[in-house]
């Protein structure tokens, strides 16, 4: 058995959440219970915990006061999970009107041994709308042997009239504290020797829940790790794969470039951009906290070289910078390429610090022009479509870590014109028109335009005489010297070995 389920609370005194553990009491110490409970909250809180112990108080045999004597046939069976008075669903692959039609049916007939018949309906808000209104009629009027606990994640999903019907009791997202005091009594029962800075490390990043505090316990403990705070940073943040505070010298130094690459190489140790976007966030939080004049918690994790407050940022950069990571962090989970949200955020944040492109692009050579800003007029007068050096850039930027090859076959080419779908891209040798016209390679490209123009995006490619001055840089060899003696090849292998 797992220690999550083994260590499960077996009553109202063993809750974690003591809110929640003193709201029960209150409401179960009276001579009427209500007839439906909302329990709301974050995933791994105890919700269900909670709600079987409801159960069992309710159909305890042995009853003390409010304490249930886990003895019993009731309270075995319910901790069992096969107590026949005592239904479980899940609403997640329960959501239809027909599921709830059945449940209203079943409702009807009078409990088999226990006191009182309890629905426990996990993830409520899954149920569609025609079940919603369906299940309401029943909580309106239910039978006096029935009782409701619904139990939720997203509240604000459960339409207001259910809401309004059922008590609500909120099952809050658990300190850090909470959740080392829970692991305290695992370690202690299981007879782990963990430090109380360790407890607290996985604490963390439990990120609130109780059961994923006690699952990270029971892995770290499994590989047989040192189970030291130095150790279990290492184990749980990859943080010998990654240098955070040079990280975050970069970005307030705006090294974009060098930015980027530390993303990449962070990619191919295998370290996870949700995490580290995570860290990143707590500090920006705890920076701008201390320019408030708020002293940071002894929760945060802070590396060597990270003062509270970040001197070199204002409160409006802080301000702004976690802005955009707040979003990043937000569409990683759907990203197909993880990092590239990440990838985004600080190349728009480095955009805004320099206010657009007024700083010299130290890529571009001083004798070298820039590509020229396209400007394509729309059916509305007052609507131009814009791609300028910086835009351009930003394209190269992403592209660049996902495959540098095509972000150098695309610096020895330029766009020439944009229509609000279609990029046209003015390419300089033929061999390489034909790579970036590759369905592979032209995707790419296109996603990261659409990226960038905020809008899908088709890339067209056209062959255009090279300009006066060379603006090619750095085409990787392997790009130009694996097709034989195509003339183009030789060119531009020439070019390059030129500069």
């Amino acid at each position: 058995m797992t220690l999550y389920l083994k260590y499960r609370p077996k009553n109202l005194d063993e809750l974690d959440l003591k809110s929640v553990s003193e709201s029960l009491k209150k409401i179960l110490s009276q001579k009427e219970i209500p007839h439906a409970f909302l329990f709301s909250g974050p995933k791994g809180t105890g919700k269900t915990s909670a709600a079987r112990i409801v159960a069992k108080v309710i159909n305890c045999m042995d009853l003390k006061e409010i304490t249930p004597c886990d003895k019993c046939e009731q309270c075995t069976s319910i901790t069992k999970g096969s107590n026949l008075d005592v239904i479980e669903m899940d609403a997640a692959s329960h959501r239809g009107i027909e599921d709830i039609r059945i449940l209203r049916d079943a409702v009807k007939l009078a409990p088999v041994s226990g006191k009182k018949k309890i629905y426990i309906i996990d993830e409520a808000h899954m149920l569609t709308t025609e079940a919603s209104n369906a299940l309401l009629k029943t909580l309106e009027e239910p039978p006096k042997h029935v009782i409701f606990i619904l139990a939720t994640t997203n509240p604000e999903k459960l339409i207001d009239t259910i809401r309004s019907r059922t008590t609500l009791i909120a099952f809050n997202k658990a300190t850090v504290d909470e959740i080392t005091n829970s692991l305290k009594r695992v370690a202690k029962a299981e007879k782990i020797e963990i430090t109380d800075d360790g407890l607290k490390i996985i604490a963390k990043v439990a990120d609130g829940a109780f059961r994923d505090g006690i699952k990270i316990l029971e892995q770290v403990t499994s590989e047989n790790l040192n189970l030291n705070q130095k150790s279990l940073e290492e184990y749980l943040f990859h943080s010998k794969d990654y240098d955070l505070v040079k990280f975050i010298n970069l970005v307030i130094d705006k090294e974009i470039k060098k930015a980027l690459t530390e993303i990449e190489n962070m990619m191919q140790k295998g370290v996870e951009i949700e995490n580290f976007c995570k860290l990143f966030m707590s500090y920006l939080q705890k920076s701008l906290l201390a320019k408030n004049g708020i002293a940071s918690g002894p929760e945060g994790l802070r590396p060597g070289g990270v003062t509270d407050e970040m001197p070199n940022l204002s409160q409006d950069d802080l301000i702004k910078l976690s802005e955009l990571l707040n979003v990043a962090y937000s569409q990683i989970p759907e990203s197909p390429i993880e990092s590239l949200p990440l990838e985004i955020a600080i190349i728009k944040w480095v955009g805004e610090k320099e206010g657009g492109s007024d700083k010299e692009d130290p890529e571009i050579k001083k004798d070298e022009p820039a590509p020229a800003e396209l400007k394509v007029e729309t059916s509305n007068p007052n609507d131009m479509l814009l791609i300028n050096n910086e835009t351009w850039k930003n394209i190269l930027a992403l592209v660049k870590p996902v495959n540098a090859s095509v972000e150098a076959l695309l610096r020895s080419s330029k766009p020439i014109s944009y229509d609000g779908k279609s990029l046209t891209l003015g390419v300089f040798y033929k061999f390489h028109k034909e790579r970036l016209e590759n369905a592979q390679y032209r995707k790419l490209v296109e996603d990261m335009a659409e990226k960038v123009l905020h809008s899908p995006t088709r890339v067209c490619c056209t062959l255009v005489d090279l300009p006066p001055k060379k603006i090619i840089e750095e085409v990787k060899v392997e790009t130009v010297l694996t097709e034989g003696k195509d003339p183009d090849i030789i060119k531009a292998a020439e070019e390059i070995f030129s500069n």
